[in-house]
């Protein structure tokens, strides 16, 4: 087969838009969402890059948070899964960390309050004993027509999910940290070409890049690695749960390549930045936009 039937053959077996229409109540759940998205279960294969590591993966229960529990998991690490009170799909990543053969902790509870934060990290060394890898993911979104429709409240609430949180962690998990270990967070396409309806949250995706590369500067002398993933157009329970049916509808296809990409397709960069094999990588903010330029 050829490289560009190849490349065709993979655009074929990814759901395409239209979806169907659907809404959700924030934060969503993955058990209602049509079609259902691909995290891996089924594809990822591990190569023991991660052997025997300690990850804390906040947003852990679903969308991308999953894909990267289920292919650090393969790759031999143990996972701890912080979340909201998303209990259903915690459950289950939790299950495909444990068919893999590792161990897996699942820690509910707001993120954006300090003290849980800093409770979050003591439970990860209580059971592990250590962290090598810390993943920023958890966010919250919600769409606006107005920037009147936007109160002080729910700007706070996105900043102090997506970004305080981001602080609290990383700075607690530092104390821990030794060299070789690696922050990854999660950025956006957002955060340099701002959607106007995610004022909030792309707002903050624009502060995640800036903390991302500022951080790695800090902390480099002492061996530790901090980069961010730059998603664009995901498929996850954030979609129907925070979008207006139309864009939910059509969500993805104003890329490149036609469509949303899949949790599954931005696993393997979280793997590689979480790796050895990245050792010369921080700094860096990694696009995965299904070809959409980040400005």
């Amino acid at each position: 087969m050829s490289q560009t039937s190849e490349r065709q053959t993979n655009q074929e077996h990814r759901p395409q838009p239209p979806f169907p229409k659907q809404r959700q109540p924030m934060p969503g759940k993955t058990a209602d969402m049509s079609p259902k998205p691909d995290h891996g279960e089924d594809s990822y294969e591990g190569s023991g890059r991660l052997k025997d590591k300690v990850a804390l993966i906040t947003g852990g229960d679903s969308g991308i948070g999953r894909a990267v529990a289920i292919a650090f998991a393969r790759e031999g690490a143990d996972i701890a899964i912080a979340y909201l009170n998303e209990d259903d799909d915690a459950r289950e990543t939790a299950e495909w960390v444990e068919k893999a053969g590792r161990k897996v902790l699942t820690i509910p509870g707001d993120l954006s309050e300090e003290q849980h934060a800093v409770e979050v990290i003591k439970k990860v060394l209580d059971r592990f004993g250590r962290i090598d890898i810390l993943v920023n993911n958890a966010a919250h979104q919600a769409s606006f027509a107005d920037i009147d429709d936007i109160s002080a409240e729910e700007w706070d609430k996105t900043f102090r999910t997506n970004i305080y949180s981001m602080f609290y962690l990383s700075k607690e998990a530092l104390r821990y940290m030794k060299p070789g270990s690696a922050i990854i967070n999660t950025a956006s396409i957002n955060s340099t070409d701002p959607s106007p309806s995610l004022l909030a949250y792309a707002t903050t995706k624009g502060a995640i890049a800036n903390f991302t590369v500022g951080l790695s500067g800090l902390v480099a002398a002492n061996g530790i690695r901090v980069n961010a993933v730059a998603p664009g157009p995901i498929w996850t329970p954030l979609i129907p749960s925070t979008m207006p049916e139309g864009k939910v509808e059509n969500f993805g296809k104003n890329t490149p390549l036609g469509r949303a990409g899949q949790p599954a397709e931005l696993a393997p960069t979280y793997v590689l930045l979480a790796s050895s094999q990245s050792s010369y990588t921080t700094g860096a903010i990694m696009e995965i936009t299904g070809g959409r330029p980040m400005l």
